[in-house]
């Protein structure tokens, strides 16, 4: 492909709203333009991307055996009622409404899809198991677009289903999804984490995300350095915390305090001047529509994931101030755990503090100096918060770091949940008539994409991994109009190209500076130069974009020298997947 003839429409300034490095050098590299919020054109080079990833996942998928088909982007909405989606699901799910008045969605996943298409075509437990899989374009009406193809309301997944007969099955169509997802990142050249996850609208008993470390990624990964427990922080557990000193004198009563107008934890603490570790929140849910409560440090965050599953509850919302109001006979701001009449689960933090500072149950009230055990009972005690920078691990009590991600994958274990739901059933070699157990497994193309660029860039431009870049070689003649330099130029572009090499040449007439620029902007692995001078000495000009210098090779071999580099550098990713493959069967071994 020749610069001159291509759509790469380059830009020195940086967008105004952009802000994360993806959105910034896509857009500025050429490779994607925006439409509308949350939606985005794929320019020629950002599309060969997106492509090489699609090969790789579409490779390891069907390594993995799964067998690919394409499934509607307009789905019937009674399908979400069969599943009980239709309202959890909410305002992120996009309807329209067509002739006769029916009413469709647009797509944000197919489970309902695939179990409806499975319900009719499996019926004996010898069509399983099966594992079937779609690359597909798929729409949620995201209520904040941002981050540029990171969080948009169009966007393309590889969703895979599993069908099996039993938890055996189950377990070995997971293990060889999670396999396939490790194998598909590590050949796309991006670092990633593998953390225990929060099944959230999709349902689901057991889950692991995929995330890059990102410091503008939208998760929250939280680590152990010791261990490698991994989690994110809607689903990480905490260690067990030192047990509370033993209070001095457990006969001094708790005292009541005059707080007018401070309701919040900020607002009492500075009036009290206290610390907001020294004090608790109480904070009211509906759980299933059943009002519930749970007290939490004034300094943490309540897990809204851990709180639906203390309360065994399928649906979790906070109630608002008059609900709250009814269920506690008490005012929002005010409220405490003593006498509390609604079903009250309590943070393992606060039932370890001597004393704490909480909510009297009345305007303008606190209390301190209340002992937890003592003043309000701990019959309920859980880890409820979310976990946060130094807390202890919960598999080796080692102390916890936080870092952001950017989820690129996630695989989950289904179960019954929607084969109940909806009637897919099969029977079994005794002729019983079995709910299908599923998995789920998605991967977000484009994520992979933005991902790539947020961990491979510099100041200047995108740092591409090698199989992913639009082109490996760049081929820069800085004097096109020379004859000598042309012919090396298209000498060099036909030996790669016969090579099997993706190869661009920068034919423009533009100043060598220009072209330096543009291509360190797009990010193509490596840079080949062409020069009169260069000729003269008898050498080409050869630059791996993650080196900070050039190196020369002759003229005369340079085909053959580079394709050498090409070929080598290959061979060393390669080594590099076989070895984490080896790693990940050692580890499931012990």
């Amino acid at each position: 492909m020749r610069w001159s003839k291509a759509l790469i429409p380059t830009q020195k300034e940086t967008p105004a709203d952009a802000v994360a490095p993806s959105h910034v050098f896509l857009l500025r590299a050429g490779m994607v333009r925006q439409l509308g919020a949350g939606a985005y054109t794929y320019l020629p080079l950002g599309f060969r991307v997106l492509n090489k990833v699609i090969k790789i996942i579409r490779e390891e998928m069907d390594a993995a055996g799964a067998s690919e088909l394409l499934m509607p982007a307009l789905q019937p909405v009674e399908l979400w009622k069969q599943s009980g989606r239709y309202e959890t699901f909410g305002e992120l799910l996009m309807q329209l409404t067509i002739s006769s008045n029916q009413t469709i969605a647009l797509g944000p996943t197919h489970e309902e899809v695939i179990t409806d298409l499975v319900r009719d075509l499996v019926k004996s437990y010898r069509q399983l198991p099966i594992t079937l899989y779609q690359i597909q374009t798929k729409f949620r009406d995201e209520p904040r677009p941002r981050f540029g193809i990171l969080r948009t309301r169009e966007f393309l997944m590889k969703d895979a289903y599993s069908f099996d007969a039993d938890v055996e099955q189950l377990n070995a169509s997971y293990d060889a999804m999670y396999e396939a997802y490790c194998r598909i990142f590590d050949r796309c050249g991006i670092p990633y984490v593998i953390v225990e996850a929060e099944s959230g609208p999709i349902g689901g008993d057991s889950s692991h995300e995929f995330m890059v470390p990102s410091s503008t990624g939208e998760d929250v990964v939280v680590q152990c350095p010791a261990c490698d427990y991994a989690a994110n922080r809607e689903r990480a557990e905490i260690g067990e915390l030192p047990a509370a000193p033993k209070f001095a004198d457990s006969t001094i009563p708790f005292e009541e305090v005059a707080t007018p107008g401070r309701r919040t934890i900020q607002e009492v603490c500075d009036f009290l001047k206290v610390d907001e570790s020294t004090t608790a929140k109480l904070l009211v849910f509906l759980a299933d529509d059943k009002p519930v409560a749970v007290l939490i440090r004034g300094d943490h965050e309540a897990n809204e994931a851990k709180v639906r599953r203390t309360f065994e509850a399928t649906t979790l919302v906070a109630a608002d101030a008059a609900t709250v109001e009814k269920v506690t006979d008490a005012p929002m701001g005010f409220l405490g755990p003593i006498a509390i009449k609604i079903p009250l689960a309590i943070d393992r933090s606060v039932a370890a503090m001597p004393t704490v500072v909480v909510g009297g149950n009345a305007v303008d009230i606190h209390l301190k100096g209340v002992v937890p055990g003592r003043d309000f009972p701990l019959e309920r005690v859980v880890d409820l918060r979310n976990a946060a920078e130094g807390d202890p691990c919960p598999r080796c009590g080692a102390t916890m770091i936080v870092k952001q991600g950017i989820e690129v994958g996630h695989v989950f274990k289904l179960g019954t949940k929607y084969s109940k739901a909806m009637g897919a059933t099969f029977l079994d070699d005794k002729g019983a008539e079995i709910p299908l157990i599923m998995g789920c497994y998605g991967i977000g193309v484009n994520r992979i994409v933005a991902a790539a660029v947020e961990a491979g860039h510099d100041a200047n431009g995108i740092v591409w991994p090698l199989p992913l870049a639009p082109y490996e070689v760049l081929i820069v003649p800085l004097q096109p109009q020379n004859a000598a330099v042309l012919e090396a130029a298209e000498t060099l572009e036909t030996q790669f190209r016969e090579a099997g090499i993706d190869v661009l040449m920068d034919d423009r007439e533009q100043r060598p500076g220009v072209k330096f620029k543009d291509a360190d902007l797009i990010g193509i692995p490596l840079r080949i130069v062409i020069s009169e001078r260069g000729l003269k000495d008898g050498t080409i000009e050869v630059k791996w974009r993650t080196d900070a210098a050039a190196h020369q090779v002759s003229a005369a071999t340079a085909g053959e020298a580079i394709l050498a580099e090409l070929e080598a550098t290959r061979k060393g990713l390669a080594a590099t997947c076989i070895e984490r493959r080896i790693a990940r069967a050692a580890a499931k071994g012990q």
